[in-house]
């Protein structure tokens, strides 16, 4: 190499080289849903993909739109149209062809003044700091979960679905709103004042129910147009309102809302939501065995530890002289006491800890509820009928019991009246 054409690392293949761009523009979110502007100068349809590519006066990218976005296509977009598409760089390594991913494509009149507006608002946040609010855990094993979502939507049957698989019996509240359309915002602020509600100890109570301490505000996926209730203000306000632990679950893993960056926890689906709040009952029960072993055998280990410490202790006084034996043996015998009384205390207290998880556990099964008094209702197909809503007259339903289970038919349905 000439001098001043000095290298930072050795010859590199070009493959590996092409790789590590890719990995750079991956990660950079700089270079990942973007928002982006200007005039498609080709179009073509390959194997289902769309090609194109998206130019203005000072230059231009190719783009690739996978065939599993297609659907999403206004139809009147053609060579000329004025575009704004959300989309993510990648590049591919074999032909060294850098590229933009896109996953949404609207002409500009369309979508140009919701993404300013987007965009105004995001940069509202951050400079009011309300982004850099520290996130909240969400509970290790949540008691009473409330649900923001459509009515009867395929997102709400999947949330319920996976949760009745995870950790049967689990409370939860449905709050149905409208997700889409010109309501949509203010339902959905109204559906989180009630979780909000539900959150404070003096209300739950007077209805028996445990606080919610965790929410679940979403739903399934649709066109940026569908989703747009996320991305406005009252919406955002609200769910920063919320006192609890709160997660966003709008529509797909390529879907970024204004609401999941103020959230607590941002999940790429509705289901994956119930997966990363709610824990399968089984592991958990598995989980609690394992620490009962672990700790009985550290409590053995530990106690034949000092056992064998003791006895090196008395074979040392035994050839001791004479003078202080006595005094010694007294303090050995003492020091023997204290071990075994603090070990003893260390064991009862870990058992005690142990036994109180269980108890929760089995607290929390349905069975118990049950055994207290209260019945389970479910549909002819067994799925958990919890409130009124998902009742008709005439229907048969299923009453399971603590040691058994009877069938009726529902003659009268009468809803509570809501709070205010």
């Amino acid at each position: 190499m000439s001098a001043g054409h000095e290298t930072t690392t050795g010859p590199l293949p070009i493959g590996q080289f092409a790789r590590l761009v890719q990995h750079t523009v991956k990660n950079d979110p700089l270079f990942q849903h973007q928002a982006l502007q200007g005039e498609v100068s080709s179009w073509s349809v390959h194997n289902g993909n769309i090609y194109f590519t998206l130019r203005d006066d000072d230059g231009q990218m190719d783009c690739v739109m996978w065939r599993s976005a297609r659907l999403r296509v206004d139809p009147s977009i053609k060579v000329g149209s004025e575009v704004i598409i959300i989309g993510s760089v990648d590049v591919w390594p074999k032909r060294g062809r850098l590229q933009i991913v896109v996953a949404r494509i609207q002409p500009v009149q369309t979508l140009g003044a919701m993404e300013e507006a987007k965009r105004q608002l995001i940069e509202t946040l951050r400079a009011e700091g309300s982004l850099d609010i520290p996130s909240r855990r969400l509970p290790l094993l949540p008691k009473h979960v409330a649900i923001v979502t459509g009515a009867d939507s395929a997102a709400l049957s999947d949330m319920r679905q996976l949760m009745t698989d995870r950790w049967p019996g689990l409370r939860t509240t449905v709050i149905e709103v409208l997700v889409q359309g010109e309501h949509a915002a203010q339902e959905i602020v109204r559906g989180l004042a009630v979780t909000r509600a539900l959150a404070r100890p003096e209300v739950a109570l007077r209805l028996g129910l445990p606080p919610v301490d965790a929410v679940i505000v979403g739903r399934g996926g649709g066109s940026p147009e569908d989703l747009w209730a996320f991305n406005l203000e009252p919406v955002v306000r609200a769910i920063l309102a919320s006192t609890v632990p709160i997660i966003s679950a709008v529509g797909h893993e390529q879907d970024h809302l204004v609401s999941d960056l103020v959230a607590d926890v941002r999940a790429s689906t509705p289901s994956n939501a119930i997966e990363r709040l709610v824990p399968e009952r089984q592991a958990m029960v598995q989980l609690l065995d394992e620490f009962d072993v672990r700790i009985e055998g550290a409590m053995q280990r530990r106690l034949q530890e000092l056992r064998q410490h003791l006895a090196l202790l008395a074979n040392q006084l035994r050839h001791a002289p004479g003078k202080g034996i006595y005094s010694a043996k007294e303090r050995l015998s003492h020091l023997n006491h204290r071990i075994q009384r603090s070990m003893e205390t260390t064991v009862l207290r870990r058992k005690q800890r142990l036994a109180q998880l269980e108890a929760t556990l089995n607290a929390a099964h349905p069975k118990r509820v049950l055994e207290r008094g209260y019945s389970m209702v479910q549909d002819d197909k067994g799925g958990v009928i919890s409130d009124v809503a998902n009742l008709k007259e005439g229907q048969t339903i299923q009453l399971q019991f603590a040691d058994g289970h009877a069938a009726a038919d529902v003659h009268t349905i009468e809803p509570l009246e809501e709070e205010r």
